[in-house]
């Protein structure tokens, strides 16, 4: 998929049951793409939302470039998300209806250099969801250390 950097919403499949993915460019500035290529990027607290028609990426952090000048980039911008028109289409209808969201699961850089955003439509899971999710995997550590023996 991508060359090199790779950083991943550890949270997302633990709070959500996540439906669907898609993959959008994002609207970045130079500072900023070279700070996600140095690996300073986090979205573990980062959502989408709808802002004037346009899909945004909110509260994503991506440090200041440590190379950077005067013309530095803000933190924690909102930044667009590059879809097309029907995907666009079909998550605001989806984010209408009850208990739907919209999170990035991983950012990534493709083979020509540009960072991509894999988002996911989600749904929050319950708190015995959750529990459910612990169990299965406990056991398959359980399972692991069995076949090792």
């Amino acid at each position: 998929m991508g060359s090199g950097i790779n950083i991943k919403n550890k949270r997302a499949h633990f709070e959500y049951h996540i439906l669907e993915t898609y993959t959008a460019g994002m609207k970045l500035l130079g500072t900023e793409i070279k700070s996600i290529r140095e690996g300073k990027a986090d979205i573990n607290d980062a959502f989408c939302a709808f802002l004037d028609g346009n899909l945004y990426v909110r509260n994503m952090q991506i440090a200041e470039y440590s190379h950077g000048s005067f013309y530095n980039h803000e933190a924690k911008r909102d930044r667009a998300l590059l879809l097309n028109k029907k995907e666009i289409s079909k998550l605001r209808t989806k984010i209408e209806e009850k208990g739907f969201t919209i999170i990035p699961l991983k950012i990534f850089t493709t083979d020509r250099g540009f960072a991509k955003l894999e988002i996911g439509l989600a749904q929050g899971k319950k708190i015995y969801d959750k529990r459910e999710t612990l169990k299965d995997r406990d056991a398959k550590v359980e399972m692991a250390r069995a076949m090792k023996r």
